[in-house]
C-alpha cells in the first residue's frame, strides 16, 4: 500500500483551494459592478433642489400658468408667497421628481418675503419666470423694469460666495455661446444627447465671443420671460386699432430686453393652449438637461418661441422692415401709448343692471302723484308702424264715468 507524502497531499489540495479563491473574486467583482452600477444611476438621477421663482404683477397671468404647467384645471389664487410644484419626469430613465415653484404676490407690500423663495443656499438651482400680460402691453417697459430692479437689489444682498456666482455667471455665458439647433435623430431621451445639449464651462475657450448687446447684464440666473393672455391680440386690433407693426415694435422691444439679460421668450396662452406644453419642455431642459428639439419660432405673432442663445441683434433687425410709421429706436410709450380711458378694454359684453322692484313702483307713484304719465320703454309693439289704421291710443276716463261700448 503506497503511502501519501505531506508534499503530495498538499499538491492534492492546492487546485480545490485556488478554484475557491477564483470563485470568492469572481463574487466580489459581482458585487463590485453591481455597486459601481447603482452609483451611476443614483448620479443620473433627476435632483429633487431644483425651484422657479414666478415675478409679475398682479393679474399677469402668474397663478393660471403654473396650474396649466401643472395640470390642474382650476386654479386657486393665494396671496404672499404662494408654494406648488410640478411633477417632472424622464422617459428614458423612468424617473419622477418634483420641480418646486414660488410664486411672489405683484403687491410690492410682499417683496420682503422673496427671501424664503431666493436665497443663498438654493440660488445655484433656481431659475426666474418673469410674467407680462398681453392686455397691458403699454406698461411693460415699467413692469420688466421694476421686476428686474427688485431681483438685482436681492441678489446684491443675499452672501454668496463670488467663485460660486462667477460659476454660474460662467455658465451662463458658455451655454450661449455654445446654443446649438441641430435637430438630430437621437432618441429623445438618450443619455448621449442630453450630455451634448448641455456644455460645460470648461468649452468656453473655444466658444465664440457673445454677440453685441448679450447678457450686458449677468444675474447668474436663468431667466424667462413669459407674455402671457396672446389671445388678446384679436381684442386690441379690434378696439385699439393694432396693427402688424405694432406687434413687431413690441415683439423687437422686448427681444432686445431679453439679450441684454441673456433671456428666453415666450409667448403663451392658456385659453388657446399655445405653446404651455413647449414651455413646460424648455423648463426641463434648463433645469435638467431633458431634451428640448423644437427650433425658435417667430412666424406665428402670437406665438412666438426664443430660446436663450438663438437671438441676435440681425435676427431682430427683420422685424424693422415691416415697421413703416415707427422706428426700433423710438421710445416704447410714444408707439405703445395707454389708451385715454382708464377703464380695461374688455373683450366681455358690459353687464346690465337692473333697477330695484320696490324703487321702481315707487318712482312711478311719485309720477303719477304729480299728473305726469309715467316714462316706459319702447317695446317692439308700440314701435310698429299704423299701416294706414287708426291709433287706438287710449284716454284717461273721468273718475264715475263709463267707458265706452266700443271696443
Amino acid at each position: 500500500m503506497e503511502i501519501l507524502t505531506q508534499s503530495q497531499v498538499h499538491g492534492l489540495t492546492t487546485p480545490t483551494t485556488a478554484a475557491r479563491k477564483k470563485d470568492a473574486e469572481a463574487k466580489e467583482n459581482l458585487w463590485s459592478s453591481i455597486l459601481s452600477e447603482v452609483q451611476t444611476q443614483s448620479n443620473t438621477k433627476l435632483p429633487s433642489n431644483k425651484s422657479v421663482l414666478v415675478l409679475g404683477d398682479n393679474a399677469s397671468g402668474k397663478t393660471t400658468l403654473i396650474a396649466k404647467l401643472q395640470g390642474v384645471e382650476d386654479p386657486k389664487k393665494g396671496s404672499g408667497l404662494e408654494y406648488a410644484y410640478i411633477d417632472v419626469r424622464d422617459e428614458y430613465r423612468d424617473d419622477v421628481t418634483r420641480l418646486s415653484v414660488w410664486i411672489l404676490d405683484g403687491d410690492p407690500g410682499h417683496n420682503n418675503l422673496l427671501k424664503f423663495a431666493l436665497n443663498e443656499q438654493n440660488f445655484p438651482h433656481t431659475l426666474v419666470i418673469l410674467t407680462l400680460s398681453m392686455t397691458t402691453p403699454w406698461s411693460w417697459v415699467d413692469q420688466l423694469q421694476h421686476w428686474m430692479k427688485i431681483l438685482d437689489d436681492h441678489i446684491a444682498g443675499l452672501k454668496i460666495d463670488p467663485e460660486e456666482k462667477q460659476q454660474c455667471q460662467a455658465r451662463l455665458t458658455t451655454e450661449w455661446q455654445n446654443y446649438c439647433e441641430t435637430i438630430d435623430d437621437l432618441d429623445p431621451g438618450s443619455p448621449i444627447k442630453r450630455t451634448n445639449r448641455l456644455p460645460s464651462v470648461d468649452d468656453e475657450l473655444d466658444a465664440l465671443p457673445l454677440p453685441e448687446g448679450v447678457l450686458t447684464t449677468n444675474l447668474g440666473l436663468d431667466v424667462v420671460v413669459v407674455v402671457t393672455k396672446t389671445d388678446y391680440m384679436t381684442t386690441l386690433e379690434k378696439e385699439l386699432d393694432y396693427r402688424d407693426e405694432h406687434f413687431d415694435f413690441m415683439q423687437q422691444w422686448i427681444r432686445r430686453f431679453c439679450l441684454m439679460y441673456g433671456a428666453s421668450l415666450f409667448y403663451t396662452s392658456v385659453k388657446e393652449d399655445k405653446n404651455c406644453d413647449l414651455l413646460y419642455k424648455y423648463l426641463t431642459h434648463r433645469i435638467y438637461g431633458l431634451p428640448f428639439r423644437t427650433p425658435a419660432l417667430v412666424v406665428e405673432k402670437d406665438a412666438v418661441l426664443i430660446p436663450a442663445g438663438w437671438d441676435n441683434m440681425k435676427k431682430i433687425s427683420i422685424l424693422y422692415e415691416n415697421m413703416q410709421s415707427c422706428k426700433p429706436d423710438d421710445y416704447y410709450n410714444d408707439i405703445i401709448a395707454q389708451p385715454p380711458s382708464r377703464k380695461t378694454v374688455s373683450n366681455r359684453e358690459s353687464e346690465i343692471q337692473t333697477e330695484d322692484e320696490q324703487s321702481f313702483l315707487a318712482r312711478q307713484q311719485q309720477l303719477l302723484q304729480q299728473g305726469q304719465s309715467p316714462a316706459r320703454g319702447e317695446s317692439p309693439l308700440r314701435s310698429q308702424p299704423n299701416n294706414g289704421t287708426k291709433s287706438t291710443q287710449r284716454t284717461p276716463v273721468a273718475a264715475g264715468a263709463q267707458g265706452s261700448p266700443k271696443k
